[in-house]
């Protein structure tokens, strides 16, 4: 009843039929895991238009990063050290060691356990303003801290996906 409308709106979008068929695929997939937690307050019709456009808007910011990360690996070369999870895990840890206690505690809370802010505010009985401003600070110190480590990790990343 949808589908088919739906793959022509997307591929307005795309430009490419099995991309747009894929997309529509896993709207609708998506929409059936997470029906225990959805709430339409619209009808369904305009919920599923909403949702394919977001991905279609989402997959097209996606390929365009991808696309500019490609023009800069050829632009910058390939990384010539091969990185493992090891040494993965091992920056991270070094670096999650340079925050301050709290500000690492919301860190871990938000990014390890997936907590939402509110959460963690609520279990460690403080604010939700200051859990932003402790992952305001952990993530400043983090990117400071693994800025060049990042940087051969999402090119490795980027390539094994292209």
């Amino acid at each position: 009843m949808f589908y088919a409308p739906l793959c022509g709106f997307a591929l307005g979008f795309l430009g490419d039929r099995d991309e747009a068929e894929e997309l529509v695929q896993d709207t609708f997939v998506k929409l059936w895991e997470k029906r225990d937690e959805i709430s339409i307050e619209t009808s369904l019709k305009s919920y599923l238009y909403s949702s394919v456009r977001n991905a279609c808007f989402n997959y097209l910011k996606h390929l365009k990063v991808r696309q500019a990360h490609a023009a800069e690996e050829k632009h910058f070369g390939e990384p010539t050290e091969e990185i493992t999870a090891n040494e993965v895990s091992t920056n991270i840890d070094l670096a999650l060691s340079k925050l301050p206690e709290k500000c690492r505690e919301v860190f871990e809370l938000s990014r390890f356990k997936g907590m939402k802010y509110q959460e963690i505010a609520e279990y460690l009985n403080i604010s939700v303003k200051t859990v932003e401003n402790q992952m305001g600070k952990a993530l400043k110190v983090m990117r400071v801290e693994l800025a060049e480590f990042l940087t051969i990790v999402f090119i490795l990343i980027v390539k094994k996906f292209l």
